[in-house]
């Protein structure tokens, strides 16, 4: 069996646990939406950089844990940091796309969406010397407003995305969208791969990771990964940022109160409860498990 790259699919693992997917979205710790109306992004290049740290802290709990992933990857960093880029391939990883600059997809009118993708996809394939397959839509933002972005995403031969959480949320979300994979272009490959929630009285739960895995107890993610692999027999997709690892990143004091608590929250004990999230589950690449999750994907042309 092959993934959607046309390499040999991870197999399962021994004692047969389903494989969730991994995946990193990274970015700096000044490109999050949280600070985006205090730092300017013209200021972003004279600001500390400290995602290629953070990336080496990452690939060495994945490398301890015999993990891959996939790294969504802002077309602005990979420019940036290509030696880190080669880096993550070479220790097995995917590469994917994150856009270029983390502009949310409803900034965008259709022909800018395409420019974006565009121009990020060929910074991170030059970069990597690997071809991007996926996509993930910064901050989940391909929802009820801008179903046409996946139309693009089909045109230029994107295989899978991830850009949809399908729930409620002050930030980001679609609730209407089905919980799992689905294909949103009539006649077309592509498949969504939402992010991971859990059912609880009937009511989805955000659970795929994030600010949700640092900030709740670790119980609560056990819990909901488990629902999905052995109640509903599906696969988590599962997230998490760089600046997540480092707690000593720089602290941006005129952001919101809301938005300081949950960036800044539990930054100490990230590491840690990723390292408990390796050992407790099974872990593969989002290119692999949309390969997997393609022959039952429902249709849902948003």
């Amino acid at each position: 069996m092959t993934d959607m790259s046309g390499h040999p699919a991870a197999p399962t693992a021994s004692d047969h646990r389903i494989v969730n997917g991994l995946s990193v979205d990274v970015e700096e710790w000044f490109q999050v939406g949280a600070f985006e109306n205090v730092i300017d992004p013209a200021d972003w290049d004279s600001l500390e950089s400290r995602v290629e740290r953070n990336i080496a802290l990452i690939l060495d709990l994945f490398e301890e844990a015999g993990a891959k992933a996939t790294f969504f990857t802002l077309g602005w960093v990979a420019e940036r940091h290509p030696a880190m880029i080669r880096r993550i391939v070479d220790a097995g990883h995917e590469i994917a796309s994150h856009g270029y600059d983390h502009a949310r997809v409803f900034t965008f009118d259709r022909a800018q969406f395409a420019d974006d993708i565009s121009k990020a996809r060929k910074i991170i394939e030059d970069a990597s010397g690997q071809k991007v397959i996926g996509y993930r839509a910064p901050s989940f933002s391909i929802d009820q407003r801008t179903p046409w972005a996946f139309e693009v995403l089909a045109e230029q031969g994107y295989a899978y995305s991830s850009s949809v959480a399908p729930v409620t949320h002050d930030h980001y979300g679609w609730p209407s969208a089905p919980r799992f994979a689905f294909r949103p272009v009539a006649g077309a490959d592509l498949v969504e791969i939402p992010v991971a929630t859990a059912m609880m009285r009937g009511k989805r739960l955000a659970a795929g990771g994030g600010g949700f895995f640092r900030v709740l107890p670790y119980a609560f993610s056990r819990w909901a990964i488990e629902q999905l692999n052995d109640e509903a027999g599906r696969p988590a997709p599962f997230y998490f940022h760089p600046w997540e690892v480092d707690p000593d990143q720089p602290r941006v004091a005129g952001a919101p109160l809301r938005s300081r608590v949950r960036h800044y929250t539990n930054l100490s004990r990230m590491a840690g409860k990723l390292r408990r999230l390796l050992q407790d589950f099974a872990w593969g690449r989002m290119d692999t498990l949309a390969s997997l999750e393609a022959a039952r994907a429902t249709d849902f042309p948003g």
